[in-house]
Protein backbone atom coordinates (compact mmCIF):
# COMPACT_ATOMS: atom_id res chain seq x y z
CA UNK A 1 0.00 0.00 0.00
CA UNK A 2 1.51 3.72 -1.07
CA UNK A 3 1.38 6.33 1.91
CA UNK A 4 -0.98 9.09 1.27
CA UNK A 5 0.98 12.16 1.67
CA UNK A 6 -1.53 13.98 -0.66
CA UNK A 7 -4.41 13.15 1.82
CA UNK A 8 -2.06 14.61 5.08
CA UNK A 9 -1.64 18.08 3.00
CA UNK A 10 -5.56 18.12 1.77
CA UNK A 11 -6.27 17.61 5.74
CA UNK A 12 -4.57 20.44 6.77
CA UNK A 13 -6.17 22.68 3.58
CA UNK A 14 -9.00 21.84 4.72
CA UNK A 15 -8.40 22.86 8.47
CA UNK A 16 -6.88 26.05 6.79
CA UNK A 17 -3.81 25.13 8.66
CA UNK A 18 -0.80 27.44 7.74
CA UNK A 19 1.73 25.28 7.61
CA UNK A 20 5.51 25.12 5.20
CA UNK A 21 7.06 21.82 4.38
CA UNK A 22 10.70 21.60 5.20
CA UNK A 23 12.82 18.48 5.46
CA UNK A 24 13.39 15.65 2.26
CA UNK A 25 9.92 16.16 1.45
CA UNK A 26 10.34 19.77 0.65
CA UNK A 27 14.05 18.55 -1.30
CA UNK A 28 11.96 16.52 -3.33
CA UNK A 29 9.28 18.75 -4.32
CA UNK A 30 11.79 21.32 -5.27
CA UNK A 31 13.55 18.28 -7.59
CA UNK A 32 16.33 16.79 -5.77
CA UNK A 33 16.41 13.25 -5.42
CA UNK A 34 15.80 12.45 -1.96
CA UNK A 35 14.51 9.38 -0.26
CA UNK A 36 12.22 10.40 2.84
CA UNK A 37 9.14 8.44 4.76
CA UNK A 38 8.25 11.17 6.83
CA UNK A 39 6.90 14.73 6.22
CA UNK A 40 9.00 17.58 8.21
CA UNK A 41 6.78 20.77 8.76
CA UNK A 42 6.86 24.18 10.37
CA UNK A 43 3.82 26.00 11.41
CA UNK A 44 3.25 29.35 13.53
CA UNK A 45 3.35 27.37 17.01
CA UNK A 46 2.88 31.40 18.33
CA UNK A 47 -0.99 31.39 17.53
CA UNK A 48 -4.22 29.24 17.48
CA UNK A 49 -3.04 27.55 14.58
CA UNK A 50 -1.25 24.73 16.33
CA UNK A 51 -4.96 23.70 18.46
CA UNK A 52 -6.31 23.82 14.63
CA UNK A 53 -3.52 21.58 13.76
CA UNK A 54 -4.04 18.98 16.74
CA UNK A 55 -7.85 18.77 15.89
CA UNK A 56 -7.42 18.35 12.42
CA UNK A 57 -5.26 15.53 12.65
CA UNK A 58 -6.27 13.68 15.47
CA UNK A 59 -10.18 13.94 13.39
CA UNK A 60 -7.73 12.24 10.87
CA UNK A 61 -6.84 9.64 12.91
CA UNK A 62 -3.05 10.90 14.01
CA UNK A 63 -1.90 10.54 17.36
CA UNK A 64 1.56 11.51 18.93
CA UNK A 65 4.24 9.07 19.08
CA UNK A 66 5.04 9.79 22.92
CA UNK A 67 2.45 8.73 24.94
CA UNK A 68 1.33 12.35 25.57
CA UNK A 69 -1.89 14.19 24.87
CA UNK A 70 -1.75 16.21 21.71
CA UNK A 71 -3.26 19.20 22.83
CA UNK A 72 0.00 19.78 24.58
CA UNK A 73 1.42 21.14 22.10
CA UNK A 74 -0.29 24.07 21.68
CA UNK A 75 1.55 24.92 24.93
CA UNK A 76 4.66 26.90 24.70
CA UNK A 77 5.91 26.19 28.28
CA UNK A 78 5.25 22.04 27.76
CA UNK A 79 7.18 22.52 24.27
CA UNK A 80 10.18 24.72 25.93
CA UNK A 81 10.34 22.18 27.97
CA UNK A 82 10.02 18.78 25.60
CA UNK A 83 13.62 20.99 24.01
CA UNK A 84 15.09 21.57 26.54
CA UNK A 85 14.74 18.78 29.07
CA UNK A 86 13.87 15.96 26.41
CA UNK A 87 15.98 17.28 24.04
CA UNK A 88 13.24 16.64 21.56
CA UNK A 89 13.49 19.04 18.24
CA UNK A 90 10.16 17.68 16.84
CA UNK A 91 6.53 16.43 18.18
CA UNK A 92 6.08 12.60 15.89
CA UNK A 93 2.66 11.68 14.89
CA UNK A 94 1.67 8.73 13.33
CA UNK A 95 -1.47 7.85 11.30
CA UNK A 96 -3.27 5.11 13.16
CA UNK A 97 -4.91 3.45 9.93
CA UNK A 98 -1.40 3.31 8.42
CA UNK A 99 -2.21 5.33 5.18
CA UNK A 100 -0.56 8.19 6.02
CA UNK A 101 3.00 9.48 6.53
CA UNK A 102 4.57 9.82 10.06
CA UNK A 103 4.09 13.98 10.46
CA UNK A 104 7.52 15.67 12.67
CA UNK A 105 6.15 19.24 13.85
CA UNK A 106 9.07 21.32 14.22
CA UNK A 107 9.47 22.52 17.47
CA UNK A 108 11.17 25.44 16.76
CA UNK A 109 12.82 27.09 13.74
CA UNK A 110 15.89 28.58 12.91
CA UNK A 111 13.32 31.04 10.63
CA UNK A 112 10.87 32.58 11.72
CA UNK A 113 7.66 31.13 10.15
CA UNK A 114 6.45 34.23 8.81
CA UNK A 115 9.62 34.40 6.84
CA UNK A 116 9.32 31.10 5.55
CA UNK A 117 5.37 31.33 4.85
CA UNK A 118 6.29 34.73 2.52
CA UNK A 119 8.64 32.93 0.76
CA UNK A 120 7.40 29.61 0.35
CA UNK A 121 6.37 28.35 -3.00
CA UNK A 122 3.09 26.29 -3.39
CA UNK A 123 3.20 22.90 -5.18
CA UNK A 124 -0.13 21.19 -6.92
CA UNK A 125 -0.12 17.76 -6.96
CA UNK A 126 -3.02 15.85 -7.90
CA UNK A 127 -5.24 19.17 -7.10
CA UNK A 128 -3.95 19.34 -3.80
CA UNK A 129 -1.82 22.46 -2.77
CA UNK A 130 1.39 21.93 -0.57
CA UNK A 131 3.23 24.89 0.67
CA UNK A 132 6.89 24.21 0.78
CA UNK A 133 10.11 26.23 2.28
CA UNK A 134 12.16 28.11 -0.42
CA UNK A 135 15.48 26.64 -1.53
CA UNK A 136 17.52 30.01 0.44
CA UNK A 137 15.37 28.50 3.82
CA UNK A 138 15.65 25.27 3.53
CA UNK A 139 19.42 25.87 3.21
CA UNK A 140 19.44 28.20 6.35
CA UNK A 141 17.47 25.25 8.44
CA UNK A 142 19.64 22.25 6.89
CA UNK A 143 23.02 24.41 7.60
CA UNK A 144 21.87 25.34 11.21
CA UNK A 145 21.61 21.42 12.30
CA UNK A 146 25.35 20.99 10.69
CA UNK A 147 23.95 16.81 10.61
CA UNK A 148 26.49 15.21 7.74
CA UNK A 149 22.63 14.88 6.01
CA UNK A 150 21.54 18.15 6.01
CA UNK A 151 24.80 19.20 5.01
CA UNK A 152 24.99 16.73 2.32
CA UNK A 153 21.73 18.23 1.03
CA UNK A 154 22.58 21.71 1.47
CA UNK A 155 25.07 21.11 -1.71
CA UNK A 156 22.69 19.67 -3.75
CA UNK A 157 20.09 22.26 -3.02
CA UNK A 158 23.39 24.68 -3.83
CA UNK A 159 23.46 23.54 -7.27
CA UNK A 160 19.78 23.42 -7.61
CA UNK A 161 20.10 26.87 -6.88
CA UNK A 162 22.68 28.02 -8.60
CA UNK A 163 20.68 26.27 -11.85
CA UNK A 164 18.22 28.48 -10.91
CA UNK A 165 19.92 31.33 -11.72
CA UNK A 166 20.84 31.34 -14.52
Amino acid sequence: MRTDFLGLFATLNSARVPYVVVGGLALLLHGVDRVTADVDLVTDLATGATRDLINALTAAGYRPVAPVDPALLADSTIRDQWRTERNMEVFSLWDTTNRGPTLDVLLSSPVPFADLQRDALTVTLDGVPVTVASVAHLIAMKQNTARPRDLEDVQRLRVLQSGAKK
